[in-house]
């Protein structure tokens, strides 16, 4: 909750900021603060035992349920050649107590899941995109279609712990990814407009894909109102970690655009 409160402070000392701004059209802002139903799904491992379940199952295993975070991004487009700027912040953390008739392995040691384990996962990430609008498109199309591409750097920190008769076992390492960014705004009518967004990376046998898609409403001008839905699929061998997980769910939102 202090979280959600601070974005929205954020929010609100940036629009004092870049309003006089706008008036000169400088540059134009988006900001948005909103909360994201996050459902975890699939399964990690970390320095697995022999003979023990080493894949752990998300939701069967750790019993992780969804959550509700809150969310923060500021897209700035600047004037002349320099590329815009979309910076976006994403909570997420999960916490369980699993319980079933099996072992499981996680940092090296066993876990009799006959017995409470408790378990958490966390997995906040930060993005900074520098993009560009295909030239002229918006203005062909009379401001109802424009496209975005550039490149995406997302730093992840991730913690996982596991906790049960006496033993913890935990992971904790930052990781930085460089990732193709996409976006599509579609705006049939002043009123509503239709989005997209894709962020990812692939190489080896790992890949990360994050998808957005969002219906937005500008009931006046300066403000929105925005709800969708956003999926990342994970596929990750790193610093002995494997993944395979999936998070996803609706999300809502509020803003300001100049």
């Amino acid at each position: 909750m202090r979280r959600a409160h601070w974005y929205a402070a954020c929010l609100i000392v940036l629009a004092v900021i870049v309003v006089p701004c706008r008036a000169f059209a400088f540059f134009g802002v988006e900001a948005g603060v909103g909360i994201w139903n996050q459902t975890p799904s699939g399964t990690m491992s970390y320095k697995p035992v022999a003979g023990t379940i080493g894949d752990v199952d998300l939701k069967d295993d750790m019993n992780l349920g969804s959550e509700t975070r809150p969310f923060a991004r500021v897209k700035v487009e600047l004037p002349l050649i320099l590329p815009n700027v979309y910076f976006m912040a994403t909570p997420m953390s999960f916490q369980g107590t699993g319980r079933k008739n099996a072992q499981i392995s996680f940092g090296g040691q066993t876990f009799d899941l006959s017995s409470s384990i408790d378990s958490k996962v966390k997995l906040d990430h930060n993005d900074l995109a520098l993009y560009y609008p295909i030239p002229l498109l918006k203005t062909a199309t009379a401001g109802v279609l424009n496209i975005d591409l550039g490149l995406d750097a997302r730093q992840i920190a991730f913690e996982g712990t596991i906790r049960g008769g006496g033993q913890t076992a935990s992971k904790s390492m930052t990781v930085y990814l460089p990732m193709i960014y996409a976006g599509i705004q579609i705006k049939p009518i002043p009123l509503i407009g239709l989005e997209g967004e894709v962020r990812g990376i692939s190489y080896a046998s790992n890949n990360y894909i994050d998808y957005i898609a969002r219906v937005k409403v500008n009931p006046i001008p300066v403000l929105f109102v925005a709800g969708g839905y956003r999926a990342e699929t994970v596929k990750l061998d790193i610093q002995d970690v494997k993944a395979d997980i999936k998070f996803s769910g609706p999300f809502a939102e509020v803003g300001v655009s100049f």
